[in-house]
């Protein structure tokens, strides 16, 4: 579950106004700039904005909005302890399959402190038949509450981080209603828990532990208070967000949406995950991408074997720094100031092995500095390298951001971004709506996005200058 962004003071505080320094928003001239990078600013014409896209602007004596909000301190029905037996769950499941409507389901996973994503709490709520907090580990078969559940509709927010991990202990939704992706749809400008919860319920969720360690046994009673309240209103929620989106026509695109994120395949395997390490641009040769490898390999496999998040057995900074300074010798390693902690003294040993296996490979097996790119070059480059495929660029920028002031969705919600990029860099030929329509469709666009884009980005790509002949 992402971390709840809502914020307010107590009932009775005063809220001194002050000076604000807030970027700039087109929505005061009806200008838009939608996020993602292929969209830029546009104005109507005949407008002009107060200030540049980014600009700071002084708001003198803004007073600080005050709260009404009533604040949720615990849940309605008492703080269930976790269920740790199988007994437990099967007596939970019955009750389950007794109730009717939707299901609130949560996960709480352990990121920053063990290996995986896997989850370590998880949240159900129906109505009448009250909250369950599942200890996972304890019980890691669910699925007998995956049978009491049955085709009901299951309700989370951000389904996409937690999906995986449910998966995993045999909960998988048949259908779903995601609360974050139905109120991107909807126009709603904060999408986070805590901020629906408080504009649409008019209750106030604290900030508390969705970044605290929850493989912790057991969990403090606060802990538990929190993620019952996770699912505690995500039902009423639900139900307003629906709501909206009746009202502003878009339940067919966010029932969409909710299949198309149940259809999603499982990730792949990144290529080559080391390269995400942070500060790997300050290394400049092959023979150091060589020796990043191999340390994040090893401490890969210390990690996974120990159940420890990676970052914690040895920080990224850490690899680099053990890069860059090239040591000759497992004491020359510990001489390292980012080397000196008693955990990294212990593993020196371990490091300066993976560096020196890293300085035996031959030229031929050394890693290549970048990999070949399997899409169009980024944006900013497109005019020097083609500049038919720039105009066309500038053009589609149009065409979207006048369809998200149009629509009030988010552009990345409007049309996936690296999709429209690979449209525009190389178009279909012949170039008509029908082929623009198959293009999209190929591309995983639901059939909303393409009625509302396909015909206009023919448009404007016909309107560019003629592409090279490519295959549609």
């Amino acid at each position: 579950m992402s971390s709840l962004d809502s914020s307010a003071a107590q009932p009775g505080d005063a809220r001194p106004t002050r000076r604000r320094r807030t970027r700039a928003r087109a929505a005061q001239t009806h200008s838009v700039v939608p996020r993602g990078d292929l969209v830029g600013l546009v104005v109507p014409a005949g407008l002009s904005p107060p200030c540049e896209p980014g600009d700071l602007v002084d708001e003198l004596d803004v007073p600080e909005p005050e709260s009404t909000a009533v604040g949720l301190t615990e849940p309605r029905d008492g703080v269930p302890e976790p269920l740790t037996t199988a007994e437990q769950v099967l007596d939970y499941a019955a009750r389950l399959a007794a109730g009717s409507g939707p299901v609130a389901v949560d996960a709480e996973r352990a990121s920053g402190y063990r290996y995986g994503q896997r989850a370590y709490l998880v949240q159900i709520r129906r109505r009448g038949v009250g909250t369950a907090l599942i200890d996972p580990i304890a019980v890691p078969d669910l699925t007998p509450l995956q049978q009491a559940i049955g085709d009901s509709e299951w309700v989370l927010h951000a389904a996409s981080q937690d999906l995986l991990c449910l998966g995993e202990v045999g909960l998988v939704p048949a259908l779903l209603f995601d609360t974050e992706l139905g109120a991107r749809l909807a126009g709603f400008a904060r999408v986070g828990l805590g901020a629906l919860v408080e504009e649409l319920l008019g209750l106030r969720l604290e900030k508390g532990h969705s970044a605290a360690d929850w493989s912790t046994r057991p969990l403090p009673r606060d802990w538990l208070i929190y993620a019952a309240l996770d699912v505690e209103v995500l039902i009423e929620l639900r139900d307003k967000v629906r709501e909206r989106l009746v009202e502003t026509g878009k339940l067919a695109w966010a029932e969409e949406e909710f299949a198309a994120l149940l259809a999603a395949p499982t990730p792949p395997l990144r290529v080559d995950p080391w390269r995400r390490t942070s500060g790997m641009h300050s290394l400049r040769s092959r023979r150091q991408l060589a020796a990043l490898r191999s340390l994040w390999t090893t401490r890969d496999e210390v990690a996974r074997r120990r159940d420890i998040a990676p970052g914690r057995i040895l920080h990224d900074r850490v690899m680099i720094a053990g890069v860059l300074a090239d040591p000759a010798s497992p004491e020359a390693m510990v001489g390292l100031p980012v080397f000196r902690g008693r955990a990294n003294r212990k593993l020196i040993p371990t490091w300066y092995g993976a560096l020196q296996q890293a300085r035996a490979l031959p030229d031929s097996e050394l890693p290549p500095l970048t990999l070949p790119g399997n899409g169009p070059p980024p944006p900013n480059r497109w005019a020097e390298r083609e500049p038919a495929a720039a105009a066309r660029l500038v053009a589609v920028r149009k065409v979207i951001a006048e369809l998200v002031a149009g629509h009030d969705v988010p552009a990345e919600n409007l049309l996936n971004p690296d999709l429209l990029r690979r449209l525009t860099w190389d178009p279909p030929t012949p170039l008509t709506d029908e082929t623009v329509t198959r293009r999209l469709r190929d591309g995983g666009a639901r059939e909303w996005q393409i009625e509302l884009t396909a015909a206009a980005l023919a448009q404007a790509l016909a309107a560019s200058p003629a592409p090279e002949p490519s295959s549609s």
